[in-house]
């Protein structure tokens, strides 16, 4: 354990610890786009710089482990700078339209920007990220415009050995992240997890069955977990007015998968059915639209079920 002094306050920890794990502990939020807790920390925004007592320049709070003794401030008026130039860069690159995003009220890119008072300049001059919109898969739908790059989604992805679908393609202005070398989501071997959906700050990557649904501040959360298999993935049921609206994969932790037939089981147990969509299923590249016991394999199941019933009554057992 070492001891650490963050805006004045205490703490001890385990000295494996980082600055922004330290500062959380104290209840002290450090704001960062690319970090997440379940993943390696890669200090890609540079949103997270605070001020440490001694060193030359800011340092990312996600990425730079504890010291015994380290001193560090959050706020200070440098790290203010810093932080609202970032913000700056981002929005001067993005699309201004926060009042109709699906993220609006959730984004994390608008909560900061909120936060250190950075808004959208109609003046600025520079380029900006193509507007790719891939909505080829019924489940994960894609806006490249507004891809921060913070990388979460390829790291998320990069969890599971066996699918390793997203990764990063290009340099400089030019980089973007691609499913399987810039396949459409749709074509690639991408299984639906929403693994990426999860994580994402912005509105680059949402989930599509739950678009037009609610808006988040209208509704509730209540978390359930998945009785699928025994790992037991957490969802979110989102409730507006008591009845359940939507259902929403929580970051998978402790190496759990996530999956679609997870997803759309929880999915099927929880709304209402005049509220539920078709599932679809992928079949040589493309989906269709399919019947539930299908999505969920339980044709075989439910043809032994009904040939059981039938011959027991048959012999009126």
């Amino acid at each position: 354990m070492v001891t650490l002094t963050i805006n004045g306050q205490s703490v001890s920890v385990s000295r494996k610890s980082t600055i922004i794990e330290a500062a959380a502990k104290l209840g002290i939020e450090i704001p960062a786009l690319c970090y997440d807790e379940n993943l390696e920390p890669v200090g890609a925004c540079r949103l997270c710089v605070v001020d440490v007592q001694g060193a030359r320049g800011l340092l990312t709070a996600c990425s730079t482990p504890v010291a015994e003794g380290m001193v560090v401030e959050t706020e200070t008026e440098r790290v203010i700078d810093a932080r609202r130039g970032v913000l700056r860069l981002l929005l001067d690159n993005h699309p201004n339209d926060c009042l109709t995003c699906e993220k609006a009220g959730s984004c994390l890119l608008q909560k900061y920007s909120y936060k250190y008072d950075v808004k959208f300049d109609a003046s600025a001059k520079g380029a900006r990220r193509a507007g790719l919109l891939d909505d080829s898969n019924p489940y994960i739908m894609r806006d490249d415009s507004k891809c921060i790059l913070c990388g979460k989604c390829v790291r998320i992805c990069g969890q599971v050995s066996e699918r390793s679908v997203l990764a990063f393609s290009g340099r400089g202005f030019d980089t973007k992240v691609v499913f399987d070398g810039d396949a459409s989501i749709a074509e690639s071997k991408c299984v639906s997890c929403l693994r990426c959906v999860s994580v994402c700050p912005t509105g680059a990557l949402i989930d599509a069955r739950a678009t037009g649904s609610y808006r988040p501040w209208e509704v509730q959360t209540v978390a359930v977990k998945c009785k699928q298999c025994d790992s037991g993935c957490d969802f979110d049921l989102l409730k507006r007015n008591g009845e359940t609206v939507a259902i929403k994969p929580q970051p998978p932790t402790s190496g759990r998968p996530l999956c679609l037939k997870g997803r759309l089981a929880t999915e099927l147990e929880y709304i209402s059915s005049d509220k539920l969509k078709s599932p679809q299923i992928k079949e040589n590249g493309s989906f269709k639209i399919c019947r539930w016991s299908e999505a969920l394999g339980l044709d075989n199941t439910l043809s032994k079920i009904i040939d059981f019933e039938n011959k027991a009554g048959e012999s009126g057992k």
